[in-house]
């Protein structure tokens, strides 16, 4: 028996070597893919540009879509940000999706909204619509509230403003978000430097807004988190963003566009049907169908990411709301999965079925099954005895040390070219943080991605819950 076990564990090694050895070359591609992407963004795009745009009346119009569950502690500081925005064609369709606080009564009074009969197609089906309401105050002329059902889901939110949307681009963002003034001109640029493809969605680095500094929806002072737990989420954000996600879209592999913010094509995002209410990663999910629409139409499309940060999101500060966040992301993920596995390793569609269907599958649904399996598996070898310590422990410790690099080097990137902090001690501070994630932050995320696996095996009822904001509307910290 013990000679059974020495066998299966060497082989379990060895398996394990191969799959972490191809993860770390893949990051290592990210990362020189990312520097590349960067680069190009910075030549390619400058302020004398953006100045040409932002007075430009033939500038793409463009609506913003953003849905609203029990956001009163927020919402006015938010929609006043969205009201700042610096574009010359825009206007702000908001979604009150059943509030059950008084959400809507503050929008109704802050802006001066009245009930107005305006035109609402239905393209997508979505919970009925109860009233849709505009400003009597020509200062927010390009403010539309949509009050409706509660569809217990975002996606189903999103739909409604899609049907009532009037320009070809949207840009979906959540309330409790606030984005820099010019991030319209930005997420459009690449949709008129392409060429010779179709950009059906762009997307754009996020950031982590607690301890940030706010004034009236405008961010006047960005700061590395305080608490320990937004601050893992703020490195995790720096690491996915600029370099995973800008080192994918350097090869046109974009894996989703977050749901925080994201600029999408109308016309491909309706005629395939819209955002998934019944989905728990309703934006992965939608791009994937894009996707499809476009290969199965013959449409030469690309999917591109900005590096700059364009939108701050509160982070949850307990582990309750981040166990119930990060669990819906990973039942999201298995939801995926199944839904479209047809395009697992099918050349028909391309990259996608090719490198981001196999990437996703292997690298983000296995690894917490692989990561727990190994816990389990060293288990059982060390009471055995059938481990090679020093074998393990070096494996452990080059896999611990590689990690912290690839964190560390995507933080000074994003400072260098930046230079978002104005003290390089908050930039040492945040450096920090990777030594613990591994220990920490990282056991949590497998834990929850796990849980989230269950969820969706057993179907397990859930609902787009409030994730009791703290607010923006005053400064945070002195």
């Amino acid at each position: 028996m013990s000679g059974i076990l020495e066998i299966l564990g060497k082989i379990y090694q060895s398996a394990i070597f191969v799959y972490g050895l191809v993860l770390l070359l893949v990051y290592a591609l990210l990362a020189i893919f990312s520097r590349l992407a960067v680069r190009q963004y910075t030549r390619k795009n400058s302020l004398h540009q953006r100045d040409l745009l932002s007075s430009s009346p033939l500038a793409p119009g463009i609506t913003i879509l953003a849905p609203a569950f029990n956001e009163g502690m927020t919402i006015i500081s938010n929609v006043r940000s969205l009201l700042t925005l610096n574009y010359p064609r825009y206007e702000i369709v908001l979604i009150n999706d059943g509030s059950t606080d008084n959400t809507m009564e503050q929008l109704i009074t802050e802006f001066k909204m009245v009930e107005v009969a305006y035109a609402y197609n239905v393209k997508i089906r979505t919970q009925p619509v109860r009233k849709i309401f505009k400003s009597t105050d020509p200062a927010y002329a390009s403010l539309i509230v949509i009050d409706k059902v509660n569809g217990k889901s975002k996606a189903d939110a999103v739909n409604a403003g899609i049907n009532l949307a009037t320009f070809n681009y949207f840009v979906c963002t959540d309330v409790d978000c606030i984005l820099d003034k010019d991030t319209l001109l930005e997420l459009i640029l690449p949709v008129m430097q392409e060429e010779n493809k179709r950009v059906i969605a762009v997307g754009a680095t996020l950031r982590i807004a607690n301890s940030c500094e706010f004034d009236e929806g405008v961010m006047t002072r960005m700061r590395p988190p305080r608490q320990l737990l937004p601050r893992f989420q703020e490195v995790e954000y720096i690491r996915s963003f600029v370099l995973g996600k800008m080192g994918w879209s350097y090869i046109n592999c974009v894996p989703n566009v977050s749901g925080g913010l994201g600029l999408f094509d109308k016309e491909v995002a309706t005629r395939c049907g819209g955002y998934d209410h019944s989905s728990f990663g309703e934006d992965m999910e939608l791009l994937t169908r894009m996707c499809r629409y476009a290969h199965d139409n013959e449409i030469d499309y690309a999917i591109r990411y900005i590096p700059k940060t364009l939108c701050w999101t509160e982070a949850p500060a307990t582990l309750k709301i981040f166990n119930r966040q990060r669990t819906r992301w990973a039942r999201g993920l298995a939801q995926l999965m199944y839904s479209h596995f047809h395009m697992f390793m099918n050349p028909r569609y391309g990259k996608m079925g090719l490198i981001i269907f196999p990437f996703n599958f292997f690298f983000e649904l296995l690894a917490p099954l692989v990561e727990f399996s190994g816990i389990i598996v060293y288990i059982v070898l060390a009471v055995t005895g059938n481990i090679n310590w020093p074998y393990a422990l070096l494996l452990l410790l080059f896999v611990y040390l590689y990690s912290v690099m690839i964190t560390t080097i995507s933080i000074v990137w994003d400072q260098l070219s930046f230079r978002y902090y104005k003290s390089w001690w908050e930039v040492a501070y945040l450096c920090m943080t990777p030594f613990m994630e591994f220990l920490i932050y990282h056991p949590l995320i497998v834990l929850y991605s796990l849980r989230g696996y269950y969820y969706f095996l057993t179907g397990k009822k859930s609902t787009w819950g409030n994730m009791q904001r703290q607010g923006f509307g005053k400064k945070k910290i002195k």
